[in-house]
């Protein structure tokens, strides 16, 4: 969730048949050190290679940095390779699973006996620091035959089982042991002499040596089941975090602090807004009426929103009877995200994962001409989507959840302008709700995974580029995302970042070209053909849920006055003085402002420490001098006082705060 590094092409330079990458890279002077160091170079197939590789011909490479998104992967698989050999060199009897990169870190699975205590990770980090002081080196190694792997591995049945399976139905980034059509070890070299240190089944690349690990941290330890599933063994898995200097590394620590301050989980309960009963599941959220408050707000915001867009509001069920979603294509690439099916009247119903496919039948209930099209299809719909209890998250990930879905319908000739539409749509949304600062992804199809994806690759080739020039249109960043397609056509994704930099998910645009031909949609065109519509997908948050929680992050729980849930609190000196502004707080909600008086037993200091860590927007105060001049003061959560303001003032204020639907916090100055 923290913001990617973007992307530095380096020229290319040149590697001689029989030289190692290592040699171009000192002949045209780039720099072997710092975090810009060159750590290993791209081949014009786009594959990573060692800077000891020996191409058997001429090749331009492309140069990769240590501070690149390719180098920090580099360098923090490599760290994880110093931390499995430091716990096997602490706990001699450690078996190895696996150990990629992930964003901004990486962890390392280990079968056990015990489960990894605290001071045993300072231990591990003790001993990852001498072999990192020590300047160990990578080495490749390729095993001449699946025997041979075997032979040497006969000790780690984990291993083992990767050399059976070979690759085949794993997740390539997050199994970096094998895979490529080679079966290749990594040792780790004495930095003077070939004396092996350690060795690891891996595909590579890795650093050139240990001392081009900047900096690192582990951070935790945790169960995980081999592979994911609950069915294999339970093994320890040790997170950390590694960068190319200590400055980076600090300030990642200093903003996951800041990151742990904002927790919307903590500050869901903390204000009262949301929880997780264990009675209805995990990943299934119930929002408590404060958190009500805040979904409905923007629920009825956005749905205005749409209509004003220009499009039709429309219902539909949960469940679904199984071939719909084989119609739509769903089942054969997603059932495993699905709940199981429901057998009811012979027939399996599904909840629904996604809303497009009823959709569809609602465009195929009647004929429909060119003249109607674009037509825009809108709902909140609910969704259910098994997620793996290791990856549910809050309201960031949970099980069921509520789209802002829509869906376009239009001519091939419409897509452009229609997907420019909905772009400039879901910033200006975005930013409706103090969300500013973005950059877009393109996702393709993966072309040497065809398994994955549906359609012609003219229809791929043309959907892409619309995409393409309608992102670039918007003049923000562009990032390129190979193979994060769905399997029937290419999207623009909204990366957003938040107050304190971290890059979240956010709206996704989807040009789909398969599901009106499954559906067999048509329109009436102006020659009298029938023709097929482009189908666009737009969700505008993605989810309510998730939305509720990258905002409470964002705002730190200190919601605009707008989304606030009480947005007013009376607060009297003294007892008698609650009448006074319980009718001041009933003009208040007359003029749709949510306001309420505290009247319990607390001294009113203690009541305007309540409402502090409430973060409500107003706190309004009344005392004798108040009451007798038909005044009250504003205490806001910056802590500035505004004394002495008149009744019909006091409303005007606060209405034109909550209206103008500023995302900035009320203060004196700004109320002066």
């Amino acid at each position: 969730m923290f913001a990617p590094r973007t992307p530095v092409v380096a020229d290319p330079v040149v590697v001689a048949a029989g030289t190692t990458a290592a040699d171009a890279v000192a002949a045209a002077g780039l720099p072997t050190s710092g975090p810009k160091a060159i750590v290993v170079v791209r081949d014009p197939q786009g594959q990573l290679r060692d800077l000891d590789w020996r191409p058997a011909e001429d090749v331009a490479v492309e140069p990769v940095t240590l501070d690149s998104p390719d180098g920090l992967n580099v360098l923090r698989h490599s760290t994880a390779h110093v931390l499995a050999q430091a716990v096997q060199d602490v706990f001699p009897d450690a078996k190895l699973g696996i150990g990629p990169p992930i964003e901004n870190g990486f962890y390392y699975d280990f079968g056990v006996d015990k489960p990894f205590q605290p001071d045993d990770l300072a231990k591990l980090e003790k001993r990852m620091q001498e072999i990192v002081k020590s300047g160990q080196r990578f080495r490749r190694r390729r095993f001449a035959d699946l025997d041979e792997a075997r032979t040497e591995l006969a000790a780690e049945p984990f291993k083992l089982e990767l050399i059976d399976v070979k690759g085949e139905g794993l997740d390539s980034s997050e199994v970096m042991e094998v895979g490529g059509g080679e079966l290749t070890i990594y040792d780790n070299l004495a930095a003077n002499e070939d004396k092996v240190c350690w060795s690891d089944l891996c595909r590579g690349p890795h650093l050139p040596n240990t001392r081009l690990i900047g900096a690192f941290k582990l951070m935790r330890s945790a169960a995980a089941y081999w592979r994911g599933s609950e069915k294999n063994p339970q093994l320890q898995r040790v997170y950390g975090t590694a960068w190319p200097t200590r400055d980076e590394l600090k300030a990642y620590l200093k903003l996951l602090e800041e990151a742990a301050r904002r927790d919307h989980r903590k500050l869901g309960a903390d204000l009262d807004l949301f929880s997780f009963p264990d009675e209805i599941g995990s990943g299934l959220p119930v929002f408590h009426p404060k958190g009500g408050v805040l979904k409905r707000v923007m629920e009825d915001y956005v749905r205005a929103r749409h209509i004003e867009e220009g499009f039709d509001y429309v219902g539909t069920p949960h469940i679904s009877k199984e071939g719909l979603f084989h119609t739509s294509g769903h089942l054969p690439y997603y059932k495993d995200t699905m709940f199981p099916p429901m057998e009811m009247e012979g027939s399996d119903y599904y909840l629904k994962a996604m809303n497009c496919p009823m959709h569809n039948l609602i465009y195929r209930s009647r004929g429909r001409s060119y003249r109607q099209l674009p037509l825009r299809l809108f709902e909140f719909g609910s969704v259910y989507r098994y997620e793996k209890s290791g990856v549910i998250h809050g309201l960031t990930r949970v099980r069921g959840f509520t789209q802002d879905d829509s869906h376009s319908y239009c001519t091939k000739e419409q897509a452009p302008a229609e997907i420019k539409h909905l772009l400039g749509f879901v910033l200006s949304l975005l930013r409706d709700f103090g969300i500013d600062d973005f950059y877009l992804e393109l996702s393709t199809r993966d072309d040497s995974r065809p398994d994955k994806f549906v359609g012609s690759d003219s229809d791929w080739a043309t959907a892409t580029a619309v995409l393409e020039q309608c992102a670039l249109e918007t003049g923000l960043e562009l990032v390129p995302d190979p193979g994060g397609a769905a399997f029937y056509g290419p999207k623009i994704s909204v990366q957003a970042k938040d107050a304190i930099g971290r890059t979240w998910q956010m709206s996704t645009i989807q040009y789909d070209f398969n599901q009106p031909k499954g559906f067999g949609l048509e329109y009436q065109a102006a020659d009298g053909t029938r023709q097929q519509p482009v189908m666009i997908h737009c969700a505008k948050f993605g989810s309510i849920e998730r939305f509720i929680g990258v905002l409470t992050e964002h705002y730190a729980g200190a919601f605009p006055a707008w989304l606030a849930p009480v947005q007013v609190v009376g607060i009297p000196i003294r007892e008698e003085h609650g009448d006074y502004l319980a009718d001041f707080t009933a003009t208040l909600r007359r003029h749709g402002i949510r306001a309420e008086v505290d009247l319990g037993d607390d001294r009113m200091q203690k009541k305007i420490r309540n409402a502090q860590q409430q973060k409500i927007p107003f706190m309004v105060i009344a005392g004798d001098d108040d009451v007798a001049a038909g005044t009250v003061s504003f205490r806001y959560r910056d802590g500035s006082q505004r004394n002495g303001v008149p009744i019909d003032e006091a409303v005007a204020h606060v209405r034109e705060v909550v209206e103008s639907r500023t995302n900035a916090g009320p203060t004196a100055t700004a109320a002066e």
